[in-house]
């Protein structure tokens, strides 16, 4: 609620640090084209409204306001005179029509100084032409800047991400083309023997026992229980010994192989009593070559389900054909980002994954989500130096899902915790940050979702938690908006 406008005293201007240095001239025509109003508690302007005034405190205290979901979220509170707000840039070219970026609320009966915002851009451009070009090639520099570097940013994630995902694909798939070039000379052993075989003096039903023999092996590989170690080397001597005591060449290899089908000697007896003497050793290494191209053939089957894993993951990361908003599980989205982040975090970060399986799907932006997970990741793995422990930890917090990443870093210093999701600040040497990774995580987690995100930290023991609403708001979340202070 205002009060009805009067005329300014031209020596009440004079004594606010913004117009001491006017002239007489200069203050006499604020005064002519701008007025006094009185505010009673209440919303002074809101944010989206059309920027249409400039407002200078002269008494009273105020607030100012940034809407987040259904809440105005207050960002400062001044009795200060002379404090100002509401149309700052009327001055930059090509921002007329602007709106507010906050809201502006009279805590207490407050009076102002109020100028319309296109007296405020004249009086400026007038009065001020070299510090208004000045100002202007400060907002559009930082602007064209911040958008050159947020490019080159997602250049350098995408290149550090590809290392990481090629990196995990030419594991399994260089498992893959070994175990296909030993696959053929299997293959080639096995028709060798084959042809040894059919060559030999064995009855038909000799034949029909062998070939029984190989299927009942083939399906055995695949129901082989893994041993231990101990276990695996007690099996190997027992089978080892049996090949020498029957004669049979090599057999500490074969007897490896063999084990690792989870075969045992009943298994040998079986084949020793389909077959005489004189062809045991023949028939056993044909069935051993059975056993080897089965287990290659697992080989192959395990390496490109890998590489399938591998891209459905990376499909999952980046959200490619999906809508870019939907209902999540955070569990999903943390577990991508991390084996995209393989490369970056390495051998010497050990990773402990403390998830609460039960939380319920949440809605979100998975894309930007999973932009949040990486900022966080790699600063963590930064801080570390390559070496310590990343704890991923997912909780029920209220009517919120708290998503917290530790890490065992030297922390951050208390006298900088409340600039580090500042635009461009970064504690990484020059060339290794640009000091936007958590300005970007912060909006996405409190502009776009609704959420919050804090940092507690102390020496060895440095945790970011990231809080998201349950339920999506009504109406989507607005996009990214600059920060304003009276």
């Amino acid at each position: 609620m205002t009060t009805e406008p009067t005329r300014c005293d031209r020596e009440e201007l004079r004594t606010l640090f913004l117009f001491e240095e006017l002239n007489d001239d200069q203050l006499g025509r604020l005064c002519d084209e701008g007025r006094l109003e009185r505010f009673e508690p209440g919303y002074v302007y809101r944010e989206g409204e059309p920027a249409t005034c400039f407002y200078v405190l002269l008494e009273g205290t105020v607030a100012l306001s940034r809407r987040v979901g259904a809440d105005d979220v207050e960002t400062n509170r001044t009795s200060h005179r002379g404090a100002y707000a509401g149309a700052m840039q009327a001055y930059v070219s090509g921002l007329q029509g602007a709106h507010y970026r906050g809201s502006l609320r009279a805590v207490e009966a407050s009076r102002f100084f109020v100028l319309p915002a296109e007296t405020f851009s004249a009086v400026m451009r007038e009065w001020f032409p070299m510090a208004v070009h000045l100002l202007e090639g400060v907002f559009y520099g930082t602007q064209n800047m911040q958008a050159r570097i947020n490019e080159r940013e997602r250049l350098l994630a995408l290149g550090s991400l590809s290392a990481g995902l090629t990196h995990e694909l030419n594991n399994p798939a260089a498992a893959a083309v070994r175990a296909t070039s030993s696959l053929r000379e299997r293959v080639a052993g096995m028709r060798h023997k084959l042809g040894m075989i059919a060559a030999g003096p064995y009855t038909r039903q000799t034949m029909e026992t062998l070939v029984g023999l190989q299927e009942r092996t083939a399906e055995q590989v695949s129901k082989g229980v893994p041993l231990s170690p101990l276990e695996a080397a007690d099996r190997e001597d027992e089978l080892g010994e049996w090949l020498d005591e029957h004669g049979v060449g090599e057999a500490w290899e074969l007897a490896a192989t063999l084990v690792q089908a989870g075969l045992d000697t009943d298994w040998l007896e079986g084949v020793a009593a389909a077959v005489d003497g004189a062809t045991l050793e023949g028939a056993v290494r044909w069935l051993g070559y059975t056993v080897e191209t089965e287990l290659l053939m697992n080989e192959i089957e395990d390496s490109t389900t890998r590489i399938s894993h591998l891209v459905d993951v990376a499909k999952q990361y980046s959200q490619l054909d999906r809508a870019p908003f939907q209902v999540v599980d955070v569990h999903e989205l943390i577990e991508s980002t991390l084996v995209m982040l393989s490369g970056k975090l390495g051998a010497g970060i050990d990773i402990v994954r403390d998830y609460d399986r039960s939380l319920p799907r949440i809605p979100g932006y998975p894309g930007e989500l999973n932009q949040v997970w990486t900022n966080l990741i790699d600063n963590a793995a930064s801080a570390m130096g390559g070496e310590g422990t990343l704890t991923v930890r997912t909780v029920l917090d209220g009517d919120q899902v708290l998503v917290e990443f530790g890490d065992t870093g030297p922390g951050v210093e208390p006298q900088i915790r409340n600039r580090i999701f500042d635009p461009f600040f970064t504690t990484k040497p020059v060339g290794e940050g640009t000091g936007l990774g958590l300005d970007i995580s912060w909006r996405i987690v409190v502009h776009k979702h609704h959420g919050s995100l804090l940092v507690e930290s102390e020496p060895g023991d440095t945790r970011f938690q990231v809080r998201l609403p349950l339920t999506a708001p009504e109406g989507e979340a607005e996009g990214e908006q600059a920060g304003e202070h009276p």
